[in-house]
């Protein structure tokens, strides 16, 4: 919470009605807000004090900070990009576990004032494990949007250079750029920074990456939080998996979660069978997330085109075939 001399002047400048001095330290009260990273709040208290007009100055910060982003400097590629936040948290289906695992990161990062009274941080670096598809990148952008941050993503295709000693300074630009200011940083991917060292078949400059990688890390002290994807846990370098305050596992969805995803991705679509039937339901068996929204999206096209009022088990049927063949 803000201290106590900040408090005592915003209600004496409210009693005395001096809008300036009122102003200025309602500005000082959300600064120290951000500062503690209570974004939440300090994002109401500006709506409250500037109305609309705040989300106007917050997002004209947001795409200054990522335009003056850091670049490669041998072919001028940004070496972030900026992602829009649009999905929230009800678009998120996972496991029992999984979801947990992100409630309890969120709580930690909303009372991380609680915990830093007690000598403690909120987990900042994130490791998301899981076959592709199944709701890791998803669960960066949730993150990003409950706690009001902006989200940027890690692009390795500018970061990974051949020549030496230049992955390391590129990844060096890309950590002082996220302890500047607090976003949520995604390193999709993650296992091409951060082979195994003892893998003969890479050359030596992945090997010194991991070893910028595993430094940089120990030595970060910024507010961003850190999230690393992979789809191949298996191929990371033993060292790195200790660096991370939490690692979280996401899985192919079982019946009940694909009756939830269809129940979600259907609703508004007038259908002449439930979205939470079993028959309909176990043809999706084995399917990842973004599999079965493509195999959905594609369906309901079908329905379009072919001028029909309700979506039907054939045009569920038909999409279904096409994505088998895809995969074939």
């Amino acid at each position: 919470m803000a201290s106590g001399k900040m408090l005592r002047q915003l209600i004496k400048s409210g009693v005395k009605g001096d809008s300036d001095a009122f102003r200025a330290a309602s500005e000082a009260v959300i600064k120290e807000e951000r500062h503690k990273n209570h974004h939440l709040l300090a994002n109401d208290l500006e709506r409250l004090l500037y109305g609309d007009q705040s989300k106007l100055v917050n997002k004209g910060k947001n795409l200054s900070s990522i335009s003056s982003s850091p670049l490669n400097k041998d072919n001028g590629l940004p070496l972030l990009e900026e992602r829009a936040v649009v999905r929230e948290d009800k678009d998120l289906i996972l496991s029992d576990t999984a979801q947990s695992a992100l409630d309890e990161i969120l709580i930690e990062h909303t009372r991380g004032d609680v915990l830093r009274s007690y000598g403690l941080q909120p987990a900042q670096k994130l490791l998301f494990c899981g076959p592709p598809g199944c709701g890791k990148t998803l669960a960066a952008e949730v993150i990003a949007h409950s706690l009001s941050m902006p989200l940027v993503l890690v692009r390795l295709d500018s970061v990974i250079s051949s020549f030496l000693g230049e992955t390391a300074s590129n990844l060096r630009k890309v950590f002082d750029y996220i302890s500047a200011q607090p976003v949520v940083v995604l390193f999709d991917e993650f296992d091409a920074l951060t082979k195994d060292r003892g893998d003969s078949a890479d050359h030596g400059e992945l090997k010194r990456s991991v070893n910028a990688v595993l430094q940089m890390m120990d030595s970060y002290r910024g507010e961003s939080i850190l999230i690393a994807t992979t789809n191949y846990e298996s191929l990371l370098d033993k060292a790195v998996w200790r660096r991370f305050d939490e690692v979280v596992n996401f899985e192919m969805p079982n019946l009940e979660q694909i009756k939830r995803l269809l129940t979600l991705k259907l609703s508004g679509v007038r259908r002449n069978f439930e979205a939470d039937d079993n028959k309909i339901s176990s043809l999706f068996k084995g399917m990842s997330h973004a599999d079965i929204e493509r195999v959905l999206r594609r369906s309901i096209k079908e329905m379009i085109l072919a001028n029909r009022e309700f979506l039907e088990k054939k045009h569920l049927d038909m999409a279904l075939a096409r994505e088998y063949h895809r995969n074939s």
